[in-house]
């Protein structure tokens, strides 16, 4: 059994900073693992962890107050940030869960300083999307493939070179800011705010100029987002879909029949776009995004407006001229560069016929 936690958990999250890897799980019965460009990887120094170590551990992680709501849901998200030499300034987005009677924790590792685009990877055209005095962007992809990274790049990008007053809501708060050329505040739902839809509320009395929403989980959290973006404001989420088309209907889908025609109307005027992304293993290690952009032009507000989302893949497929980026083409300019296998482009295609011709 382990008797020093805290030298412990910082031991194993030393050992993910300097291996790079994305995330860290501690569950009873198995030693700590890391996830490393998409493999699992136990720990094979470390021993199995019990029961109680696992509770103890989290106990060490997470706050009194998240402990009780942990006790009452059977489950938390939390943010811990590390104190080890390597790992000093970085964040961990955590979440602890029971599984058979005993505590399971999955750490995120969120970097201390925030990548740029370059960094990232990312297409320099999200650039002109943080110049925009209003409207609402997502970025969309399915779990783990760096949402929330991009976002905050896009973030720190006004920052460091707008002078405007950012607000972030989020559950729990991952990367830090430091207030640059604009002012950034950041709220945490449980502690600095009650929930999302109060915080989004709130925002029309703080002069705010830019907001970033975690998630949208509800549809009253998307119907005052979007209502906030037609109102003078820069609104920037996620969602966990698929793909820009997907995404809409996803975002439509979620108000009842006689609501949907009006979220349509308002989702037509205000959007700006749609980035969707996931991360595909290099050839040289690592991971790299291959991606699509939907951008908000006539045609596509036309689409949303008249219920054809249907459409859109192929607005998509044509609109290189006006900035659109397909995920097929993302994919074969990765294989041509030399960045992805064929293999892995091919499995990551939505239409395989493209890619084929594509390729």
């Amino acid at each position: 059994m382990i008797m020093d936690y805290k030298t412990s958990v910082t031991t194993i999250l030393d050992i993910a900073v300097r291996e790079n890897a994305s995330d860290v799980h501690f569950t009873a019965g198995r030693q700590p693992s890391i996830r490393v460009n998409g493999e699992l990887l136990p720990l094979v120094n470390e021993q199995a962890l019990s029961a109680e170590d696992t509770l103890a551990i989290a106990k060490e992680m997470i706050g009194p107050e998240r402990i009780v709501k942990l006790e009452e849901h059977s489950e938390v998200d939390f943010a811990y940030s590390a104190e080890a030499t390597k790992t000093v300034g970085a964040r961990f987005r955590g979440n602890a869960y029971f599984q058979r009677g005993a505590l399971s924790i999955a750490l995120r590792y969120i970097p201390a300083q925030i990548p740029g685009f370059e960094t990232l990877n990312l297409p320099a055209i999200l650039k002109e999307f943080c110049y925009r005095p209003q409207g609402f962007f997502l970025v969309v992809g399915p779990v783990g493939q760096g949402k929330t990274t991009t976002l905050a790049a896009m973030i720190e990008f006004i920052n460091s070179d707008r002078a405007e007053h950012i607000v972030t809501i989020e559950d729990p708060i991952e990367y830090l800011f430091e207030s640059k050329r604009s002012i950034v505040d950041q709220r945490e739902i449980g502690f600095d705010t009650k929930s999302f839809p109060s915080a989004l509320k709130s925002i029309f009395r703080q002069d705010i100029d830019v907001a970033m929403i975690g998630e949208m989980r509800s549809p009253t959290t998307i119907a005052i987002t979007v209502t906030a973006a037609e109102t003078g404001h820069l609104i920037f989420s996620t969602l966990h879909t698929n793909n820009a088309a997907q995404t809409i209907d996803r975002i439509i889908d979620s108000f009842p029949g006689q609501q949907q025609n009006q979220i349509r109307l308002q989702l037509a005027s205000s959007l700006l776009g749609v980035f969707s992304q996931r991360l595909l293993p290099r050839v040289s290690g690592g991971l790299i995004p291959a991606y699509e952009l939907l951008i908000n032009n006539n045609a596509v507000a036309n689409l949303i407006r008249e219920g054809r989302t249907n459409e859109i893949n192929i607005v998509i497929e044509t609109g290189a001229q006006d900035g659109m980026i397909d995920l097929n083409h993302s994919l074969i300019s990765l294989v041509q560069q030399g960045e992805i296998a064929v293999e892995t482009a091919r499995a990551q295609a939505i239409d395989l016929r493209a890619f084929e011709r594509l390729l």
